[in-house]
């Protein structure tokens, strides 16, 4: 896989993740965020376990316990961003929440400093469009937005950077469908722990119906072993910059859902000129940091 097409696979990823708010609506606000984690990881880790076994028992033998230890830190922050961003997103609504979790876009660069990695000046340049970008979105909606929601967001986008700074690193050195595995039952295993500790009726505190598995089941598919697997695959090749501010199209996508899918999926939101706007600036930030104009750009925060 070369640049390209790892850059092309990052922008399906994310079109896929930004169909969570869609997947999100049809799941009732009494389903603890931590239940939704733990079943979805859990089917997703299944799935995939039945169809690479052999492609895993190799990727074992060949790296040993460092999969297993790496995996459990990767499983750990993506469990904890996932549940902050879950309990962070029901402050705000649709449109917002999406514009909200770009934040990782800023916050990453200052990750990667404190990691003693390089920070390319195309990356700042980008980053400050996307900044930009948000707030001439947001206007009014960030400055009154509920500090509560803002600081939830806040502190899982720093995790999320961490996430995706230690996974860009981990996905060069193992099996992509291992990583997604083990990261998947690491998530569903701490996701159930805390939600035995707060709801000890687990499954029976669910109001089950057909919209709820069916819901279930297409988020433990397309966004977790689909999406998730795909992503891993494409950090083997892409910056972790690269991977961010591509990520932070997801906005893009939320946006037009929001506009033209019926209410009865999603809550309907038409897009205000500012939005259009600072959407537009995003995503000339992204490509800002993602064309190669020389033909010949060196990834700088590999490590």
């Amino acid at each position: 896989m070369n640049r390209l097409q790892a850059n092309l696979c990052l922008l399906c990823v994310t079109l896929c993740w930004s169909t969570e708010v869609i997947i999100f609506a049809c799941i009732p606000d009494n389903v603890v965020p931590f239940a939704t984690t733990f079943i979805c990881n859990a089917i997703a880790s299944v799935i995939l376990a039945a169809c690479f076994c052999n492609r895993i028992k190799k990727e074992v033998r060949r790296s040993g316990k460092k999969v297993f230890l790496r995996c459990l830190l990767l499983g750990a922050l993506n469990c904890g961003y996932s549940v902050l961003f879950l309990y962070g997103l029901k402050y705000f609504d649709v449109s917002t929440g999406a514009f909200t979790i770009s934040i990782t876009v800023v916050v990453l660069p200052v990750v990667l400093i404190t990691m003693k990695k390089t920070v390319g000046i195309k990356t700042w340049i980008s980053v400050g469009l996307v900044l930009i970008g948000m707030f001439v979105a947001l206007g009014n909606s960030m400055v009154n937005a509920p500090p509560m929601g803002l600081l939830i967001m806040l502190c899982g986008c720093i995790v999320r950077a961490v996430f995706i700074v230690k996974l860009n690193d981990y996905a060069k050195e193992h099996d992509p469908v291992t990583l997604s595995v083990f990261i998947s039952v690491v998530v569903s295993v701490l996701s159930f722990g805390i939600w035995l500790v707060l709801q000890p009726a687990t499954f029976g505190a669910i109001p089950w119906s057909g919209t709820i598995i069916a819901s279930l089941f297409i988020y433990a598919y397309f966004i977790v072993a689909f999406a998730q697997t795909l992503n891993f695959f494409a950090q083997r090749r892409a910056a972790a910059t690269q991977a961010t501010i591509i990520y932070s199209l997801e906005i893009v996508f939320s946006l037009i859902w929001g506009a033209v899918l019926p209410e009865g999926l999603v809550e309907r939101a038409v897009p205000s000129p500012f939005q259009i706007i600072g959407a537009a600036m995003i995503v000339v930030g992204s490509i800002v940091e993602i064309v190669d104009y020389k033909g010949t750009r060196k990834v700088t925060n590999d490590g």
